[in-house]
C-alpha cells in the first residue's frame, strides 16, 4: 500500500489491534484515510507523523517494511514477542527481506550454507535463537527490534525499541488478591475483546486447559457466539477431549470435536516437517498442525492461549527449581553421576512425560551449573555429547550465550523471575510462536495470541513472583482470576501438554531413517542413535525429532513416511 503522495510505501503482515483508536487520535491530529477501516493505513499515516516512535503505540502482531521514498531509507520492523516472523539478508550490494528464511535463499547472491554455530544452537536448544537463522548471513529480526536502512550507503542500524524485562511491583502484594485477580479477569476480557475485530469468522482452540479455557470463556462473556475447537486421539492418553467438553457444556458453547487416530497424526510428519522454513524440535506442531485445519473448515481467525505459561509461569521447570537448588547444594557430583547412571538402566516408555523421562531430563539438567538448567533440561542432545555430534564444539557458555545473557540481566531477581524471562524471551519467541505460526498458516488460519497483548503483559511483568508461583501451584494469580468463571476442577488440572508418541513411532518409522551427510555433523552419531534408540536401551527421541526436522527441511517431501 502508498501513501496518496506516493512517499509512503508499505508491506505488512500481521494485525494491529488498536488501529482504531489510532486512526482516531491521527484524525484529531488533522490527517485523512482514504480507507474506512484498514489498520495497513494506519501504520502508513502513523509512520509520517511518529516515525520510528509510532512502534511503541501499536498493539498486535506484526512485521513490516515501510520503504520511505524522500528520506531514501527502508524502515523493518517485529512485533513485541516475535508472533510473525521476519528475516533479513544484508550485504554491501544487496539487501533482502522476507518471511522465511527460503524466499531469500532463492535470490543467486545468497549462498544457502548452513551456519555451524546457528547447527550447534539448534542441537542445544531445540530451536535457533534469534538473530540467527539456519543459514549464513540469513538473521531473524528478534522480537521488539527494528531495522532502519540508508538506500544510499546500504548502511543499517538494528535496534530494539522495546524488551520483555520483569519489573515486580512490591507494591502489588499490599493489595487484597481478590482485586488483583479481578483486574487480571477484565485484562483478559479486554485482550479477547480487542482480537475479536474485524468481520471474518473467529474461533478459539479448545484443550481444555486452563489458558485456552480461560480464552474460550472471556470470549463468550455477555452471550457472544463462539464456536470452540478441539482435536482428540482415540488413544485414552493423549486425549484431551473430556476436559475440553466440560468446559464447552459449562459456558453453553457450540464445540466442534475431530477425533484421530495417533496413526492419523504420524502420517503428517513427512508434510509437515517439509512445510518448516527452519528446523525446531517441538513435535506438538503436528497435533498443532491438525487442529488448524480443521479450524479453517470453518473460520479464518483463531484465538489461542499462547504465551500463557510463559508470562505466568505454568511449566513444570518452575516446580523443579526449589528441589534443584536444594539437591545441588547438597549431592556431591560423585553421587549424581551414580544417579544418572542408574537412571539410564530404567526401562525407557514411550509415554508423554513418563517418570523415567523426567528423571534423565532433570539429572541432565543439573550436571551443569545454574544458569543453564532451563535449556538443558529441554535440550535435544546432553551437552557432553555434543563433541560426538558436531564437528565444532564449544564452551558450554558460548553454546547457550543466549540464555545466560538472560539469566545474568535478572541477577537481582529471583529464580522464577528468572526462569520466566529464559521462557518469555527465548522459548516463546523461537519455539511456540514459530510453531503456531508455522502449522497455523500452512493451513490459511490466523491465530491470535491472547495473552500476548501490551497490557496484559506489562501486567505480567508487574506481577511479583510470588504471585505467579506459590509453594507448588503454578499460575496462582490467573487460577484464582478464572475460578470465577470456571470450574473448579479444569483450574486446577494437572497441566498435560499437547502430547503425541514420538519416541514409540520413531521405534518403528520410518522404516529406513534418512542418514545424509551435512557439513559439520557426524552422522555415525546420527546412525547409532537410530539403533539404540529401536533396541530400546537409550530414549533419543529429541535428537531424533530435531534430525528428522533438519533432514526435511534440506529434502522436503509430500509423502508420509513408510
Amino acid at each position: 500500500m502508498w501513501t496518496e503522495d506516493r512517499r509512503l510505501c508499505i508491506v505488512f503482515n500481521g494485525e494491529i489491534y488498536n488501529h482504531a483508536e489510532l486512526r482516531s487520535e491521527l484524525e484529531a491530529l488533522g490527517h485523512r484515510f482514504r480507507t474506512s477501516h484498514s489498520d495497513t493505513e494506519v501504520l502508513l499515516i502513523g509512520y509520517r507523523h511518529w516515525g520510528e516512535d509510532m512502534l511503541v503505540r501499536l498493539n498486535g502482531m506484526f512485521a513490516f517494511v515501510i520503504h520511505d521514498r524522500q528520506e531514501n531509507i527502508l524502515f523493518l520492523a517485529r512485533d513485541r514477542f516475535g508472533e510473525k516472523p521476519l528475516y533479513f539478508h544484508a550485504s554491501p550490494s544487496l539487501f533482502a527481506f522476507a518471511s522465511e528464511a527460503s524466499a531469500i535463499l532463492c535470490h543467486p547472491e545468497v549462498k544457502k550454507e548452513i551456519d555451524p554455530v546457528s547447527l550447534r544452537k539448534l542441537f542445544a536448544y531445540g530451536y535457533i535463537p534469534a538473530p540467527r537463522s539456519l543459514y549464513r548471513g540469513v538473521f531473524k529480526l528478534p522480537a521488539g527490534e527494528c531495522v532502519r536502512l540508508d538506500l544510499g550507503s546500504m548502511s543499517y542500524q538494528l535496534r530494539p525499541y522495546w524488551r520483555f524485562d520483569l519489573q515486580p511491583d512490591a507494591g502489588l502484594l499490599a493489595r487484597p488478591e481478590e482485586d488483583l485477580a479481578e483486574e487480571l479477569r477484565e485484562l483478559v476480557f479486554q485482550a479477547v475483546a480487542r482480537r475479536r475485530i474485524g468481520d471474518v469468522p473467529v474461533g478459539a482452540f479448545l484443550s481444555g486447559g486452563l489458558d485456552s479455557s480461560a480464552v474460550v470463556a472471556a470470549a463468550c462473556r455477555g452471550g457472544a457466539n463462539l464456536t470452540a475447537f478441539t482435536i482428540g486421539f482415540r488413544e485414552p492418553s493423549y486425549d484431551e477431549t473430556p476436559f475440553a467438553r466440560r468446559v464447552a457444556d459449562h459456558l453453553g458453547i457450540e464445540h466442534r470435536i475431530q477425533t484421530l487416530s495417533i496413526d492419523d497424526a504420524r502420517a503428517e510428519i513427512v508434510p509437515t516437517l517439509s512445510s518448516l522454513d527452519e528446523p525446531f524440535s517441538d513435535a506438538s506442531i503436528l497435533p498443532t498442525g491438525l487442529l488448524s485445519a480443521f479450524v479453517r473448515e470453518h473460520a479464518t481467525v483463531a484465538l489461542t492461549g499462547d504465551g500463557g505459561d510463559e508470562l505466568f509461569a505454568g511449566y513444570d521447570p518452575f516446580k523443579a527449581l526449589g528441589p534443584a537448588a536444594a539437591y545441588a547444594r547438597l549431592v556431591p557430583r560423585q553421587l549424581h553421576n551414580l544417579l544418572r547412571a542408574g537412571v539410564e538402566l530404567l526401562p525407557k516408555s514411550g509415554r508423554n512425560m513418563s517418570l523415567d523421562f523426567k528423571l534423565r531430563r532433570t539429572l541432565q539438567g543439573l550436571s551443569v551449573p545454574e544458569p543453564f538448567w532451563a535449556p538443558v533440561w529441554m535440550a535435544p542432545v546432553d551437552p557432553i555429547e555434543m563433541d560426538g555430534l558436531l564437528d565444532d564444539p564449544a564452551p558450554l557458555e558460548d553454546t547457550y550465550r543466549e540464555a545466560l545473557d538472560v539469566w545474568e540481566s535478572g541477577r537481582h531477581q529471583d529464580r522464577v523471575a528468572r526462569l520466566s524471562a529464559f521462557f518469555t524471551r527465548l522459548y516463546l519467541q523461537d519455539d511456540i510462536l514459530m510453531k503456531s505460526d508455522r502449522a497455523s498458516m500452512r493451513h490459511g488460519l490466523e491465530t491470535r495470541s491472547v495473552f500476548l497483548d501490551n497490557d496484559l503483559a506489562d501486567f505480567a511483568r508487574r506481577l511479583p513472583s510470588s504471585l505467579k508461583y506459590r509453594r507448588g501451584v503454578t499460575k496462582y494469580l490467573l487460577k484464582k482470576a478464572m475460578e470465577q468463571v470456571l470450574p473448579r476442577d479444569i483450574v486446577h488440572r494437572r497441566k498435560k501438554g499437547f502430547g503425541i508418541p514420538t519416541a514409540d513411532w520413531l521405534r518403528v518409522v520410518p522404516q529406513t531413517p534418512p542418514i545424509v551427510s551435512i557439513p559439520g555433523m557426524h552422522e555415525d552419531r546420527i546412525r547409532r542413535a537410530w539403533v539404540e534408540h529401536r533396541a530400546g536401551t537409550h530414549d533419543h527421541r529429541l535428537l531424533l525429532w530435531t534430525w528428522l526436522s533438519l533432514y526435511y527441511s534440506q529434502h522436503p517431501q509430500r509423502e508420509g513416511l513408510a
